[in-house]
């Protein structure tokens, strides 16, 4: 019988802000099913092409390239493999990815992922009005177009220290306006504007990844707290929990934005015990590995969600299941890079 052709992007693994392709196709390869993995990137140093967790990798062309740069690769992907589910996995290219939906479908395959309108609406710059929206605390929260702010952010309301965010991805704590102003120009470097400031909530952060149903509810959740940070603030080290007022925020937003598709709510509980939304991230995250651990495959539940087979009754997962992040050496025969130089595509991957 033919395996299931699953397609999967995000296979950069920097140590320091690892992206979650790599983690999802591991869940994968414990669904118990039979699967061709096919890992997409967007470098060829992406160590995750090179991964024998995947069968073949192949180059994307970077989402700035428009969308019928990225359809026409995947035309063409799905010519020579037969993709079946397409699984994104970073901020950046989602939009691409929910504009092209309706064109994959037309050619077989599948995706889990929210409409337009569901993804404008959680954008990190909007946060404040769909709080309002959904009857949820959320810090402060205003874009910023120069380094000017900072010289007068206490006459604006903002005390220092706050957090200077990138659009996608990355946050810093800055304690006055120099900081504040260095952050700024590092993070419209990396990843553009609009570039926004967040109130400090002082507390305890915690995370919870889900898949959205589209209707309203959520499946499988599988809620974390990190116990180490990278310095770009991304977790080293975590522990499942169960945290009943983040569960009730999780299900209050996934009900608000009928959200479908993957998704990881980050929140801050602060010392009164209540908890602040800082972020809702439109895809698995990078520690989504745990929740093949605590007993909740995600990835797995999006593909048996796309078959159409029923939800099978999990229990909760454990709590105090903890991961320790490794960063680790992938060793590449240079024949196989040369090959992704120049054609975009690795030689076959074996799993003997």
């Amino acid at each position: 019988m033919r395996p299931l052709v699953v397609a999967v992007t995000g296979m950069n693994a920097r140590a320091d802000n690892p992206g979650p392709g790599l983690a999802v196709v591991r869940c994968l390869r414990e669904s118990g099913r039979s699967l061709r993995i096919v890992g997409m990137g967007y470098d060829a140093l992406d160590p995750g092409l090179y991964s024998d967790y995947c069968d073949v990798g192949y180059l994307l062309p970077y989402p700035s390239a428009g969308e019928d740069a990225v359809l026409a690769r995947l035309d063409a992907l799905h010519a020579e493999e037969g993709l079946d589910i397409v699984i994104p996995c970073l901020d950046a290219e989602l939009p691409i990815f929910v504009a092209l939906a309706p064109r994959l479908a037309s050619l077989g395959i599948r995706t889990l992922l929210p409409d337009e309108a569901q993804l404008t609406a959680r954008d990190k710059s909007r946060l404040t009005e769909l709080a309002e929206q959904a009857g949820v605390s959320v810090p402060e929260t205003r874009r910023i177009s120069d380094t000017g702010f900072f010289n007068d952010a206490e006459t604006q309301g903002f005390a220092y220290p706050f957090f200077v965010k990138g659009p996608y991805y990355d946050a810093q704590l800055v304690h006055d306006a120099a900081e504040g102003a260095v952050a700024f120009r590092r993070l419209v470097a990396a990843w553009g504007t609009p570039i926004l400031v967040q109130r400090c909530v002082i507390g305890e952060e915690v995370n919870l990844a889900a898949l959205g149903d589209g209707e309203g509810g959520l499946i499988g959740a599988v809620m974390m707290k990190k116990r180490a940070l990278t310095d770009k603030g991304k977790a080293w080290a975590g522990v499942t929990i169960h945290d009943e007022g983040l569960l009730d925020l999780a299900n209050t937003l996934a009900r608000t934005l009928a959200w479908r598709g993957p998704l990881e709510v980050e929140a801050l509980r602060d010392r009164e015990g209540r908890h602040h939304l800082i972020e809702i991230n439109p895809r698995f995250p990078a520690w989504i590995y745990l929740s093949a651990a605590a007993g909740r495959n995600l990835p797995a539940l999006l593909l048996a969600h796309l078959l159409g087979e029923p939800m099978a009754e999990t229990p909760p997962p454990p709590t105090g299941m903890m991961f320790i992040r490794a960063a680790h050496e992938i060793i590449v025969p240079l024949a196989a890079f040369e090959s992704v130089m120049m054609t975009g595509r690795t030689p076959e991957a074996s799993h003997d």
